[in-house]
């Protein structure tokens, strides 16, 4: 076993301890201990989030961890590693049954269904998450609570459910895959 083993699993620990924070306890503290002193949050297609530990707890207290539907899931697709980073690649679902600012600004309520294809970044520095950002198809999403029309769009609306069908065939859910041994 080499030392970047256990880096590895350190890494995806912490950020599954973060994962588990938000999502599960909702809870911005439990998610900052997992963080750096001066963390970076960023959700690239919403152009929302927050730099340093006062700005990222205001960002998930006030816009990401009340925008979080109660049906959501987070289907994780597969880890990738690198020296210092963590790529993961997830299917989302949920019904958009509130206000979700920090992914659809300004966006009320549509009460319509949505699947969507979502890869955050993750930076470390030593132990502690530095970085991370957030990119999921937006056209998609957009698409299928009817906010746009579009026949392009229309096409890729599958590839969610595409992907977590061969995850599951291939067994990518069980085995992160790991670059840079």
């Amino acid at each position: 076993m080499t030392a970047a083993v256990p880096a590895r699993q350190m890494r995806l620990s912490q950020w599954h301890r973060h994962t588990y924070a938000k999502f599960e306890l909702k809870d911005a503290d439990a998610a900052l201990e997992t963080m750096t002193a001066n963390p970076t949050v960023f959700c690239v297609p919403s152009g929302r989030g927050a730099t340093g530990k006062e700005g990222v707890r205001k960002f998930y207290t006030n816009q990401f961890l009340p925008g979080i539907p109660s049906d959501l899931e987070l289907l994780p697709i597969t880890e990738i590693f690198a020296e210092k980073h963590v790529v993961a690649e997830y299917v989302m679902r949920f019904t958009h049954m509130l206000q979700m600012d920090w992914m659809l600004p300004g966006v009320p309520a549509t009460g319509r269904r949505a699947e969507l294809l979502l890869v955050t970044i993750i930076q470390f520095d030593n132990s502690r998450i530095a970085s991370e950002r957030v990119y999921w198809d937006a056209a998609a999403l957009l698409f299928q609570l009817r906010l746009i029309n579009s026949a392009a769009v229309a096409a890729g609306i599958g590839s969610a459910a595409k992907l977590l069908k061969r995850a599951a065939q291939r067994g990518i859910q069980d085995e992160p895959l790991t670059l840079f041994a």
